[in-house]
């Protein structure tokens, strides 16, 4: 802290800056890449609108769908910090540009699986292209608004999030006219968006906090704890966004009696909200502090998910919509708080909190929630998942003062 106060005032100036420049090509590369990032989740969205089908196609079982859904989130999500490395290390604009084609063509061709087994496969290198894209382009999309990152990661991964709410009634809209054995026409969006990248995707801004090619361990050291605890909450918001994404379809249509179509425009409107209000998080973030902005949505969403599955029609609707938003609203708060905690690897950091921890969330608790509803039932299975913010709340409240006051502390030491 003695550090920060004996600071010469000019020198505080000197580097505060360049954080107030825009880089070069900044709006351009923020839209591409919100772009590119809408593609890839409306494809990572897929496997739950495809669900219900794929059941019925194959024969599987909840525990298996499930299965299915964990390998989805290992290879998109748990591998995530693997691509933040490379990306870190060697800076290959292919893992930004290649990664719709790779999403969309794999995704696509779950119809014209052969078994199980192929099924697997399909969706393992599905998400192989959605993990490749996550950490370089959060990184890059970050500092293309040094001034504003807080705005910059709700634009991004609003988009995102729109592309996940987008998924489910596009491929619902697609199987329904085609049928699910020739929804690999789905995959033509990704090529063109792959083809629009590779040609006008402007060069990635150069790093402020360069630390070399090679991955630091040194700055996490430092703030091991705050990333433990953003870490948690993180794993916390993911398993109940994933669960709903993979299972909510199923859900309207077992027990609300939806159609398949119309069970998959609910989880598109349960992500849209979600996506919408995102915008509004990172906003509100960047004025009131990251802490208190999370602190509120691990408290303030129980009550209206309870109204969802305590209610039906409209009201139950009401609930999951207002409730999934208060939720997902602070997806890019965590991750703009982590990248303030260590700039140097912004990539890796990305991917921890984007990836790694959505994916560990999504490997362990989709089969392990599918195992459960084969025996007690999906909504029972529901009650559990939606109380879990209130334990994520009593992690909210250890957060640190907000950034980035705390960040230039502990980077003090």
């Amino acid at each position: 802290m003695a550090a920060v106060a004996l600071e010469a005032p000019q020198e505080i100036a000197a580097s505060r800056a360049p954080a107030l420049a825009p880089a070069p090509g900044a709006n351009k590369r923020l839209a591409l890449l919100s772009v590119g990032h809408f593609c890839i989740d409306m494809y990572s969205a897929a496997l739950g609108a495809l669900q219900p089908l794929l059941i019925t196609r194959y024969s599987l079982s909840l525990f298996e769908a499930g299965i299915l859904g964990g390998v989805l989130y290992f290879s998109s999500s748990v591998m995530q910090p693997f691509y933040g490395y490379l990306s870190d290390r060697f800076h290959f604009r292919g893992f930004t540009v290649l990664a719709p084609m790779v999403a969309g063509i794999f995704i696509s061709s779950l119809g014209l699986a052969t078994g199980f087994p192929m099924l697997l496969l399909l969706v393992f290198l599905g998400g192989v292209g959605v993990a490749s894209f996550h950490p370089q382009g959060t990184a890059h999309a970050a500092a293309s608004w040094r001034h504003r990152r807080g705005l910059a990661m709700a634009i991004f991964i609003t988009a995102g999030t729109i592309g996940l709410s987008a998924g489910p009634a596009y491929f619902s809209l697609l199987t329904s006219r085609l049928g699910i054995e020739r929804a690999y026409w789905g995959a033509l969006p990704a090529l063109a968006i792959t083809v629009v990248l590779a040609f006008t995707l402007p060069p990635p801004p150069r790093r402020e906090h360069a630390g070399g090619p090679h991955f630091d361990l040194a700055p996490f050291r430092r703030v091991w704890k705050p990333m433990l605890l953003l870490y948690f909450l993180v794993v916390i918001r993911s398993i109940v966004q994933i669960v709903f994404t993979q299972f909510l379809p199923l859900y309207f249509h077992l027990h609300h009696g939806f159609s398949i179509s119309s069970a998959s425009y609910v989880l598109s409107f349960f992500l849209l909200v979600g996506a919408v209000v995102g915008f509004l998080g990172g906003s509100l973030a960047d004025r009131f502090g990251g802490k208190r902005i999370v602190v509120f949505s691990m408290v303030a969403s129980v009550p209206f998910l309870v109204l969802f599955l305590l209610s039906r029609g409209w009201a139950s609707l009401a609930g999951l919509g207002v409730g999934g938003s208060i939720l997902l609203f602070t997806i890019p708060v965590n991750v703009t708080m982590a990248q303030e905690l260590v700039p140097s690897q912004s990539g890796t950091v990305s991917a921890l909190m984007m990836g790694f921890a959505w994916g560990m969330a999504g490997l362990m608790f989709i089969p392990l929630f599918g195992w459960v509803a084969d025996h007690v039932g999906l909504h029972a299975t529901l009650w559990g998942v939606i109380l879990l913010p209130l334990v994520g709340s009593l992690l909210a409240v250890k957060l640190p003062a907000d950034h980035p006051r705390f960040v230039r502390r502990v980077s003090a030491g």
